[in-house]
């Protein structure tokens, strides 16, 4: 909990300190904005090394195979990084180039978990 309001004390002020700064230089305020965002990053790379590790575990009771994971964890990366690329591009007024980003990571995200679709597939394909 304590790592959460940290999280989010730490984003308010970024945020205040961007709207600041946003009147005198805009361009300043989005590398501050993104800077602020690596560094909540960051901060949670442990927690992430954490989640990973249990779904590893998860991974080897459950016989699931590392073919069968890494496509969704390539996935949900995938999401993340394209999620926050866009509300930066949004945040620098450039929502075209936000919805271009959306989409190829939407086409990016597919091609990821193709070896998995195929898999199923292949799956299907011996169950008849």
């Amino acid at each position: 909990m304590s790592g959460a309001m940290s999280i989010a004390a730490a984003a308010i002020l970024a945020a205040v300190c961007a709207m600041v700064v946003r009147r005198v230089v805009p361009e300043l305020a989005i590398l501050l904005a993104v800077c602020a965002g690596a560094l909540i990053l960051l901060s949670c790379s442990g927690a992430l090394e954490h989640v990973l590790d249990f779904l590893d575990k998860l991974a080897q009771l459950g016989g699931l195979s590392p073919q069968v994971l890494s496509p969704v964890l390539k996935t949900v990366g995938i999401g993340v990084v394209t999620r926050l690329a866009a509300d930066f591009c949004r945040d620098a007024q450039e929502g075209a180039l936000a919805g271009v980003v959306e989409m190829a990571g939407t086409v990016l995200a597919l091609l990821a978990v193709l070896p998995l679709m195929n898999a199923v597939l292949e799956l299907l394909a011996q169950l008849l």
